[in-house]
């Protein structure tokens, strides 16, 4: 809950989001190709992750502090966080992040572009108990989780689970409505495990429900958070087709349904989504990218650091750093959204975010560095 005590109501708006890159652009700090649109929306071509971190008090502190510094630069309006991140406590400090944003007057509700993942059990740091108590007292104990809706050890995918952790999600960040929910790692965890049949079944669940959570005001847009299945070669273990996908979130809700984004790793180590045609539309072999372009789906990427190791070194961009290079790679990808950048120390929040004062590479200079 905000400071206030109060679900902090709305949602990312089309006119709120083109205001927020209005006033950006307008302060001379940012470039105007720093903002792309999609789906009505105006969307900053890096994004905030915060998926890394301990689950202590000084990180809350240090991950708050750079997502309010994000926000005041006025070159992220897009925040991405999970439940399962360090147990529950970084949906809590995007949310005091956001609240105190908002009570400085920065930015407003419907500037921002806010998601979150659910689907990997998600223990709570502050709870007290140990990760095995609170699932079977809080999840199993209450009803959410049946024994029988675990796989793995790790994930579930069922309505009534799907249904409490977005009630704890919108609590940990003191909204009333996410602009998008990721079903997270849903293939990776399950598809082989539980087949493909059963796997396409849950999946179909799930949208049903994210459907309903649609039509109840509590989501806007939902999608899939990924690791590997989307990037794997057809007919390799694992590999999950998005049209297959698709047309599941068809049968759930129709041809305006709300699965719109995907999320996916994308550096210069792991460029699959910008090279292997292994996605089948139609008679046509396309890229991830392509393909997810041609399905009318929106695309934010992981990793573009790879967890820091691409932050050592000469730059392969001339005049940026390591770090801004490969950021400036991911956030050039065709028909790409941005990547997610994980920042806590002051220093590299200054310094990933400079990169919004320079467009975005052409075309032929992307392709130059896929090699």
């Amino acid at each position: 809950m905000s400071s206030t005590g109060r679900e902090v109501a709305g949602h990312a708006t089309e006119e709120g989001t083109r205001e927020f890159a209005q006033r950006a652009v307008g302060t001379g700090k940012v470039s105007a190709e720093h903002f792309r649109t999609f789906g009505g929306l105006t969307v900053s071509s890096l994004g905030m992750g915060t998926y890394l971190g301990n689950s202590d008090a000084r990180t809350d502190g240090a991950v708050e502090d750079a997502v309010l510094s994000s926000l005041r630069t006025g070159a992220v309006n897009v925040l991405d966080t999970a439940i399962n991140y360090r147990y529950q406590r970084a949906e809590r400090s995007v949310g005091r992040a956001l609240t105190r944003a908002i009570e400085q007057g920065l930015v407003s509700r419907q500037h921002l572009l806010i998601s979150t993942k659910n689907g990997y059990l998600a223990p709570d740091a502050e709870s007290g108990l140990s990760p095995r108590d609170y699932v079977q007292q809080e999840l199993i104990g209450t009803g959410a989780l049946t024994p029988q809706d675990i796989v793995g050890g790790s994930h579930a995918m069922s309505r009534n689970y799907l249904r409490d952790q977005l009630a704890r999600s919108l609590r940990n960040l003191g909204v009333s409505c996410v602009d998008l929910l990721y079903l997270h790692n849903a293939a990776e965890a399950q598809l082989e495990e539980v087949g493909k049949k059963v796997f396409f079944e849950r999946l179909r669940g799930a949208f049903d429900f994210f459907e309903e959570a649609r039509r109840k005001g509590r989501l806007v847009s939902y999608g899939l958070a990924t690791w590997d299945s989307l990037r794997k070669a057809r007919g390799e273990t694992g590999h999950l087709s998005l049209d297959e996908v698709v047309r599941v979130a068809e049968e759930a809700g129709g041809k305006e349904h709300g699965f719109r984004f995907l999320q996916f790793p994308l550096n210069r180590m792991m460029a699959e989504a910008a090279t292997l045609r292994n996605q089948r539309v139609g008679e046509d072999r396309m890229t991830l990218l392509d393909a997810a372009h041609h399905l009318r789906l929106g695309t934010f990427s992981s990793v573009p650091l790879l967890q820091g190791e691409l932050c050592h070194g000469p730059g392969s961009v001339p005049g940026l750093s390591a770090s801004q290079s490969a950021l400036q790679f991911a956030r050039s990808a065709p028909h790409h959204l941005a990547p997610l950048v994980g920042q806590k120390d002051p220093a590299h929040v200054e310094e990933n975010l400079a990169l919004s004062r320079r467009s975005p590479l052409g075309s032929e200079e992307f392709s130059q560095l896929l090699g």
